[in-house]
């Protein structure tokens, strides 16, 4: 049996086999993470809520289901596996906060999220840090303050699954969930070297929501492997009367094996979106060998991207919609001696809602449309498309935002994150894997786009690009260390 710290980084699916043959029980690979977050977490700020009590009752009851008798197979897919989830993500009485003081409370029912993850027999243990109200590329919040890099506790892990991303880079627990409207399952994978997907929307069904029709937010499984990802997709995915855009696949055709021969998969692949954006020096060299990789495994390779431009216009405006109808009334109850008990940001880009016209909303609508059969032409030319996740390497945890991008100016705290935002508004399916590191020794990820709702093609892709590079096997500086992070 590893050690308890080798033991944490085991891929889940791993620990899943050791708990249902009773090699492993849920109880000692609880303590095991237990001990690494009290070792680590204090200088990683990932995990803001811990219910070590409750966690261990759960994994009690786990470890006794099966010494009574219970069928292995018929355990859920997750069982006895410990789990964080998203700290806005409401939690029947645990604590969760989005990252705001006016938010900050004890919740009474789940999300249809957590309710999933639960029934698939997860144990939760805790919940990871975000901005506030998941605003944001770059997790930081009044309550718990910033979630740090765990390659460079100077860095920024990214956001909004900030938290979630880093409690799996440093070994704190081996699945996670996070949600995702610009970039946040995408940006923290790729600033920790983890594995994050952006489902299709309607994949992972989303309850309650206030704006349940949208196609911007989703919400979708982190993990250090893409079969780990799978597996917890699995669990999260099927269909919802919850939920108007609902998919009616079940979960379970994402437990199956990724494997798959890529020989001939015809590949496009952009560096910078096909010139809308700049892309630091290094984050581009990582997406140029990532599709020398396919090349290398028998694909058709070939430097391409759709237009995307609408994608601008698509996402700022119905962003700004959602940002109305999400924080408008919580905006007019804030004290009035007290206007930033709410996130500037936050502020400002609800009063952009408010000023939106029927024609504007009209026109991103048409625009919407535009690009999504664009796009859908594109992919009948090619298979996949190949393009950076962030356009920058993690930057520093004391700033905002980066407020330039390979000497161009970003003009606000969305700019830097439109690699990840115009795929958004394509519906595509997207996943980021680990590409590789910078000469400093950051992360890069590799975001891999799909065909409308082709997620587990996505997820096939990414798996045999993982297995072929393996570059999620290196953990971060003191991983293995008892004083956790230097």
């Amino acid at each position: 049996m590893p050690n308890d710290d080798d033991l944490c980084f085991l891929p889940a699916l791993d620990l899943a086999g050791l708990l249902r043959r009773r090699e492993l029980s849920a109880r000692e690979l609880l303590l095991a993470h237990l001990d690494r977050i009290e070792r680590v977490n204090p200088a990683v700020n990932a995990i803001v809520t811990l219910v070590a009590d409750r966690a261990l009752e759960a994994a009690q009851e786990a470890d006794e289901r099966l010494a009574a008798g219970a069928d292995p197979a018929a355990l859920g897919p997750l069982h006895g596996l410990p789990i964080a989830h998203k700290d806005t993500h409401d939690t029947a009485g645990i604590r969760t906060s989005h990252g705001s003081r006016l938010a900050d409370g004890v919740p009474e029912q789940d999300d249809l999220v957590i309710e999933r993850i639960k029934a698939a027999g997860a144990i939760t243990l805790g919940k990871t840090n975000v901005p506030e109200f998941a605003a944001g590329s770059h997790t930081f919040n009044p309550i718990f303050g910033a979630t740090h890099n765990p390659y460079d506790l100077g860095r920024s892990a990214g956001g909004s699954s900030g938290g979630a991303a880093a409690a799996l880079a440093s070994g704190m627990v081996p699945l996670a969930d996070g949600s995702d409207t610009g970039g946040s399952l995408r940006n923290p994978a790729s600033f920790c070297n983890v594995v994050g997907l952006r489902p299709s929307p309607g994949r992972v069904p989303a309850w309650p929501a206030s704006a349940a029709w949208s196609t911007l937010p989703v919400k979708g499984p982190m993990a250090r492997t893409v079969s780990d990802a799978a597996l917890l997709l699995s669990a999260m995915a099927g269909p919802d009367p919850r939920s108007p855009i609902a998919l009616d696949e079940p979960g379970s055709r994402f437990a199956r094996p990724l494997d798959r021969d890529l020989r001939g998969l015809r590949v496009a692949w952009s560096p910078d979106l096909g010139g809308l954006v700049p892309v630091e020096p290094a984050v581009a060299r990582a997406v140029e060998s990532a599709a020398k990789v396919f090349e290398d495994l028998g694909c058709a390779v070939e430097e391409a991207c759709p237009d995307l431009t609408e994608g601008e216009e698509v996402f700022r405006t119905l962003r700004a919609w959602l940002f109305e109808i999400s924080f408008g009334p919580l905006m007019d109850r804030c004290p009035e001696d007290h206007p930033d008990a709410l996130k500037r940001t936050i502020r400002e880009n609800t009063e952009v809602g408010r000023r939106l016209t029927g024609p504007a909303l009209g026109r991103a609508e048409v625009a919407h449309t535009t690009l999504f059969h664009r796009v859908r032409a594109f992919f009948e030319r090619y298979d996949v498309l190949l393009l950076p996740v962030s356009q920058v390497a993690p930057f520093d945890v004391t700033a905002e935002y980066p407020t330039e991008v390979a000497g161009v100016p970003m003009t606000d705290y969305l700019d830097w994150m439109r690699s990840a935002y115009l795929v958004t508004s394509t519906g595509s399916p997207a996943l980021s894997v680990p590409a590789g590191f910078t000469p400093e020794g950051l992360p890069v990820g590799l975001q891999i786009v799909g065909p409308h709702r082709a997620d587990f093609a996505v997820l096939q892709i990414g798996h045999a690009f993982e297995q072929a590079t393996q570059h999620w096997r290196r953990r971060p500086p003191g991983a293995d260390t008892d004083s956790g992070h230097e």
